[in-house]
């Protein structure tokens, strides 16, 4: 979005949810003049009217910020660092969790598929992997796609990056994050095919995620979790990906692996 007026954002912001201006105003209880005028520059909208232009747009609180930057206002979501003491509970609460789903592999990301944490059940799927792939900032997508990251451990590789670059496209349609349209254009190079998921088979709950490792095949469920209230840019692009047994002979291993007893 090379654009640099709180109009032009807005206007691309609604032309992305796909609403005229006649929706939009209708959503946000203004006028269709009112909302002509502020995408066109000819009036000012005030900050609490582009916060509410945003929350029907459900615009991410990072492209708020910029709106209202644009606007000539103060960014209202702050941008913390994670090792900040402020955000000490976040850190807690990630650290809770991963812990809490050992022995299944999990691990945080930021919105950029950035590793910011990880429990011990991750080691499962870092056997082998070139070390450099494993240097900080490490990109989870870039570790599970690359030819000489986890790619050539997974089955059914093609499936995988199908329904992995699906949900890319989304999350880029919902952010309009040029770096991840650049990690797109990335992982879309890489060797492996890509398939779609397609119509489920009538027994299929989830597209799985199927591994040869240790010789044996194994399958997970990818389960994603983030926070419910996030109230600053940081929190609002975090996310837990935990990996979960899709067969007893999995659920075997990691006890296995892990040495946690069976309850």
């Amino acid at each position: 979005m090379a654009t640099h007026t709180a109009g032009d954002l807005l206007r691309h912001w609604r032309t992305t949810r796909r609403l005229s201006q006649l929706e939009l105003a209708g959503r946000a209880d203004t006028s269709t003049r009112h909302l002509s005028f502020i995408e066109t520059g000819r009036a000012t909208p005030s900050r609490q009217m582009l916060l509410h232009l945003s929350d029907e747009l459900d615009i991410p609180l990072r492209e708020r910020n910029r709106m209202l930057l644009a606007a000539g206002y103060a960014p209202v979501y702050a941008e913390p660092e994670l090792d900040t003491p402020a955000m000490r509970p976040v850190r807690d609460a990630l650290r809770q969790l991963l812990t809490g789903l050992e022995p299944h592999p999990a691990l945080a990301i930021d919105a950029s598929w950035t590793m910011v944490d990880a429990n011990a059940g991750i080691a499962l799927f870092l056997d082998g992997i070139d070390p450099a792939l494993l240097q900080p900032p490490v990109n989870a997508m870039r570790l599970t796609l690359h030819p000489d990251g986890l790619a050539g451990h997974i089955i059914n590789l093609a499936e995988w990056r199908g329904h992995l670059f699906e949900r890319l496209q989304r999350q880029i349609e919902v952010t309009g994050s040029p770096a991840l349209v650049t990690l797109l254009q990335e992982l879309r190079a890489y060797p492996g095919g890509e398939e779609s998921p397609g119509l489920p088979e009538p027994d299929q709950a989830v597209v799985p995620l199927r591994l040869r490792l240790d010789g044996r095949e194994l399958a997970f469920l990818s389960v994603t979790s983030v926070f419910g209230t996030p109230m600053n840019v940081t929190v609002a692009e975090l996310a837990i990906e935990a990996f979960l047994p899709a067969d007893g002979a999995t659920a075997t291993l990691l006890r296995e692996r892990l040495a946690v007893p069976e309850h």
